[in-house]
């Protein structure tokens, strides 16, 4: 255990990224730069296949910008890094999955480090706001993102008003995968990246890469993205060794040993 605000643990193909900056685990720009280089560094890495982030401690996820440093004079436009506010923003390429374990309050630029994962699990004490209207401050990425993820009117109602969302009414809008008992969730959280991390590495690549360059277009001009090879990720699967292990293995009935490539 080091004095670092961000602990990292490997588990064979799983980074485990955990927030720990007390008493809140806000983030400030130099731990925002520090987090773009983890997040940066997983992407790189051909050992990892699936990423977890949480926050140390059971009340706090994450609160988001760290106010104390903004009161201090860190602008808001600060430089965060390769990745962003909080790492994971902003940063280019990152096509294997990322899970949010929320194991409480998630606000400000904390909702928004959340939903920048792919999957988010939460436990049962876990809160979600925007209250950035409160402080004069415009949450940008939930401006960017939060009405694609859950209905329009109930966006706006979280930017707008700054009010709290439980752990079940995210569920109930999709924004959550799972809600569980704070004892359970980091063990889920393993469970369902040991899971994703003995699948094949190209598909999930494919899969964020397309979702990523055609989500802004009409469904007939992402096929044709595809036919026109326009999406690296999908041509490395159509052409992969991988394809073909699975195809086998399939015919054989036994488990395929994908190997990324």
């Amino acid at each position: 255990m080091t004095d670092s605000p961000i602990h990292t643990e490997r588990r064979g193909k799983v980074l485990e990224v955990t927030l720990n900056r007390p008493p809140a685990n806000a983030i400030d720009a130099a731990t925002s730069r520090l987090m773009g280089e983890v997040f940066a560094g997983f992407r790189d890495d051909p050992e990892l296949r699936v990423a977890i982030v949480t926050g140390a401690g059971e009340k706090f996820f994450c609160p988001g910008w760290d106010l104390k440093a903004a009161a201090a004079g860190e602008a808001a436009d600060s430089d965060y890094g390769v990745g962003g506010f909080g790492g994971l923003q902003e940063l280019p390429g990152l096509d294997k999955p990322v899970i949010a374990a929320v194991n409480g309050m998630a606000v400000g630029g904390g909702f928004e480090l959340a939903i920048s994962a792919d999957l988010i699990l939460a436990a049962e004490q876990a809160r979600f706001a925007l209250p950035e209207i409160n402080v004069g401050v415009f949450a940008d990425a939930a401006t960017l993102k939060l009405h694609r993820l859950i209905p329009y009117h109930v966006a706006l109602d979280m930017l707008l008003t700054g009010r709290w969302m439980a752990a079940e009414e995210a569920h109930r809008w999709g924004l959550v995968s799972e809600v569980l008992p704070a004892d359970r969730l980091l063990a889920r959280a393993r469970e369902l990246a040991d899971l994703l991390a003995d699948g094949p590495p190209l598909v999930f690549a494919a899969i964020k890469e397309t979702i990523r360059m055609t989500r802004h277009l009409p469904v007939q001009e992402g096929f044709d993205m595809m036919r026109r090879k326009e999406l690296p990720a999908v041509e490395a699967v159509n052409r992969s060794e991988d394809q073909l292990e699975g195809t086998r293995a399939f015919a054989e009935k036994r488990k395929p040993v994908w190997k990324g490539r």
